[in-house]
């Protein structure tokens, strides 16, 4: 190939396409052929979500961070320099209660007269992730999910027969789909972290062919005496070649 198309490094010649469309129009299972359901290639991609556990601190780390953190860059230099100095008086200070870290925290941050945005860029430099630390919630009382633990794992489709669909997403909202993705969380997800949700507004279908799981052959490796005297062979031949040149 010429030029590489994404991952695809391979050409199919014309005589090629004509072999494999008259395989497929046969229809019949053989060495070459493996006629399987749609839903076989299928795999929903979901989302697993660990809740947001944050201590707040006050600390030489933390006040590097304040100093160095582009959401403050704005900030006038001496206007920078009053707020690093009012938190330095409170360094020391740690807690996993927010209201509590705010009574301390609030009294630096209103003489400043800082915004909005501001005041959450200080918020979050002076967080910390704390395993030990109570979840983080919304204002509903939902769990918080941290980013930085999220992750994705492809599960089996549910073993319901599909059909060609240009979109295949509205299966995502049937009983089936939704079940199945409950299930294989309870049984693959939680039995591991018990605190971990799936996001099913995340979940997506995809497709693939693994022609290795299908196609692969084994073929058993060569016995130890063949590949010696291959060995022995080759080094008789370099033991002349050497020869030839040192002549």
């Amino acid at each position: 190939m010429r030029k590489s198309l994404g991952e695809k490094r391979k050409e199919i010649s014309p005589d090629q396409i004509a072999e494999i469309t008259r395989l497929y129009g046969a229809f019949q299972e053989d060495d070459r052929v493996k006629i399987l359901p749609n839903e076989s290639f299928g795999y929903l991609r979901i989302t697993v979500e660990r809740p947001l556990r944050l201590r707040w601190e006050i600390t030489d780390d933390t006040l590097a961070a304040v100093r160095s953190s582009p959401k403050l860059a704005k900030l006038h230099p001496d206007a920078l320099d009053r707020l690093t100095v009012g938190l330095t008086d409170h360094r020391g200070l740690t807690s996993t209660d927010r209201a509590q870290f705010a009574d301390k925290l609030d009294q630096v941050l209103v003489t400043e007269g800082l915004s909005k945005p501001q005041r959450q860029a200080i918020w979050d430099v002076l967080a910390v992730r704390d395993p030990e630390a109570p979840l983080i919630t919304n204002r509903r009382g939902e769990p918080e999910p941290d980013p930085e633990l999220r992750d994705q794992e492809n599960m089996p489709l549910p073993r319901v027969p599909v059909r060609f669909e240009p979109d295949p997403a509205a299966r995502l909202a049937t009983v089936e789909y939704r079940t199945a993705v409950n299930h294989y969380a309870e049984i693959e997800v939680r039995r591991y972290v018990p605190d971990a949700w799936i996001d099913q507004s995340k979940t997506r279908v995809g497709y693939e062919i693994p022609l290795t799981r299908y196609f692969y052959r084994y073929v058993s490796p060569r016995s130890l005496q063949e590949i010696d005297e291959e060995i022995k062979s080759l080094e008789v031949e370099i033991q002349t070649l050497l020869g030839e040149v040192t002549e």
